[in-house]
């Protein structure tokens, strides 16, 4: 048995798992991970300028090639750094190994500079979390932690690896990789019931969720809006392409205003959820989303989310894919046997309300206002969902500016869009590097706001660096409009205090030039589209700084 130093064993052992890319930024206590890189030439490594932008391109990486990533962060405040990108990838369920280098074990009971409880820091957001004490354990670790992060519902892990482990030298077997089959259907008894259930209903709804996407069952979803005619609509955080949008049952994203939401289920006596969160809010209310009385059917992985907040009549832990693949063709002998509706009609009665038609109206709403100045942002997504080539794939952090991007762009298969799934800002520069680098051959929007993208610039040198054909469609409207619009709806107040970035205004153009991505500011809508059709041609990153409508304003004193 060959010995080898542990951070060779360490490097080996990802490789071997299906790792391809490192996304770090090191210190000290990585250095001996940096050293053994240059025997590894296999693995790519991409440098983040900090580390939450190390884990944002992680976590777009996962998402947009569904395989296994790895990130290497510094020790203690690095990780704190992590934490809110750590937060979104757990939210998002991206498989990834993280891992902090950490002080020699006998350093460490000094406390000395940098040094912190790793482990506990990390645990509650990440699926499992451990501090290697021997680099004879580094084979049945990492073994452990690829397991753990790839088995459905997939989910980030953390490591703790003190310097003297990656230093040690030691044979070790390497062990192989275990991958776990989730791929369940439930019995046949319960199928069945599931079937009656749904037929049951005069009027059902469909939620699909990020399961979808997962499970790559998009299809199998389709086959079910079909079979039943019935109206299908996105989780309240429409974080990926879990449905297509042209598609006649598609009716869009349901909000995260309570009253609304309740206001668009009340006409449907039951929901079925696929693979979704059901009706997760932003804000609280007195008023309840779901209608009083309204019954859940549930499919999916995620039993955590079954009745959680409210009871499912019936609730299946199961691949969602492999489930559908059964049920629908028992509904479909069902409702042919029994002859009571037409999938047709229904399709046919939702065609005046579905996503296409809402479109339509939206934008003949929207197009008249091509001269407006500042830029107009809901123009400014009409013009871009009119531009855009079809394979694109949108990376979205726009929040106010592009609330309305998802109502004109029509997302088509599962990697065409992917969004924020936590509220975390500051993932979308950086998710979009990732996304790219995942999808070489696609061409990635990011669509950000100023606010949002102000939290990690850094990310943009990581494109530039990485020469990626990103582009970068900046909403600058000098401020927190979003904080701006709910001071204002939530207190009746316009006092906009700590909500705006104007004294002295920030260039962000100059800032992307400073970074190495080229950019241009856009000021009149007229110049847009000329400015949007030689970024999407160029073989670099750019950035198009748009200006505008910056939202509520102050009112004069009486």
């Amino acid at each position: 048995m060959n010995e080898n130093y542990g951070r060779d064993t360490f490097l080996s052992l990802l490789k071997d798992e299906g790792v391809t890319h490192i996304f770090g930024n090191p210190g000290t206590t990585e250095l001996a991970i940096m050293h053994a890189l240059n025997d590894h030439p296999d693995l790519t490594y991409v440098l983040g300028l900090q580390e939450a932008v190390v884990v944002a391109m992680a976590d777009g990486y996962a998402r947009a090639s569904g395989k296994l990533a790895a990130c290497n962060v510094h020790v203690a405040p690095g990780l704190g750094n992590a934490m809110g990108s750590l937060y979104t990838a757990h939210m998002s369920g991206s498989p990834l190994i993280i891992t902090a280098g950490q002080q020699e074990q006998g350093h460490g009971l000094t406390e000395p500079l940098l040094y912190g409880p790793l482990v506990e820091m990390a645990r509650p957001v990440v699926k499992w979390a451990f501090e290697i004490s021997r680099v004879e354990d580094l084979p049945r670790v990492i073994r452990r932690a690829a397991k753990i992060a790839t088995t459905a519902p997939t989910g980030p892990v953390f490591l703790s690896l003190p310097g003297d482990v990656l230093n040690a030298v030691a044979g070790v077997e390497l062990a192989t990789a275990t991958r776990v089959d989730t791929l369940v259907q439930p019995s046949h008894d319960a199928l069945l019931a599931t079937a009656e259930r749904i037929l049951a209903a005069n009027n059902p709804m469909i939620l699909v969720g990020s399961e979808i996407i997962s499970s790559d069952a998009q299809t199998e979803a389709i086959q079910l809006a079909e079979a039943l005619g019935a109206p299908v609509f996105q989780q309240s955080v429409p974080s990926g392409a879990h449905f297509p949008s042209e598609h006649p049952a598609f009716m869009g994203a349901l909000s995260r205003d309570q009253k609304q939401v309740q206001a668009t289920l009340s006409p449907y006596d039951l929901l079925i959820c696929i693979g979704a969160d059901v009706l997760q809010m932003s804000v609280w209310s007195e008023i309840e989303p779901l209608p009083t009385g309204m019954p859940i059917v549930q499919i999916g992985l995620r039993d955590w989310e079954m009745g959680k907040n409210y009871p499912s009549e019936i609730a299946l832990r199961s691949d969602v894919g492999v489930t559908l693949r059964v049920l629908v063709p028992m509904l479909q002998d069902k409702i042919d046997a029994k002859g009571q509706f037409t999938s047709v009609e229904r399709l046919e009665s939702i065609a005046p309300n579905n996503w296409s038609a809402r479109r339509e109206e939206m934008r003949a709403k929207t197009v008249g206002l091509a001269n407006e100045m500042p830029i107009n942002p809901d123009w400014l997504m009409l013009q871009l969902a009119e531009s855009i080539p079809e394979n694109a794939i949108i990376v979205d952090e726009g929040l106010t500016g592009a609330k309305n991007l998802l109502g004109f762009v029509p997302l088509r298969d599962r990697y065409s869009y992917f969004g924020m799934v936590s509220g975390g800002i500051g993932w979308g520069i950086a998710a979009a590097v990732g996304v790219q680098l995942a999808q070489p051959d696609r061409p990635v929007v990011a669509v950000l706001g100023d606010g949002s993208s102000l939290y990690s610039p850094q990310a943009l040198w990581s494109a530039a660096h990485l020469n990626l054909p990103i582009t970068f469609v900046m909403l600058n409207n000098k401020g927190y409009r979003i904080l701006k619009e709910r001071l204002i709806a939530f207190h009746d107040d316009d006092r906009f205090i700590g909500m705006d970035f104007d004294a002295p205004t920030i260039d962000l153009a100059g800032l992307a030039r400073s970074l190495g991505v080229e950019a241009q500011t856009v000021t009149n809508p007229k110049d847009f589209a000329q400015s949007f059709d030689t970024a999407l041609t160029d073989s670099r990153p750019r950035l198009i700084e748009v200006m505008v409508e910056p939202g509520p304003q102050r009112r004069a004193p009486n």
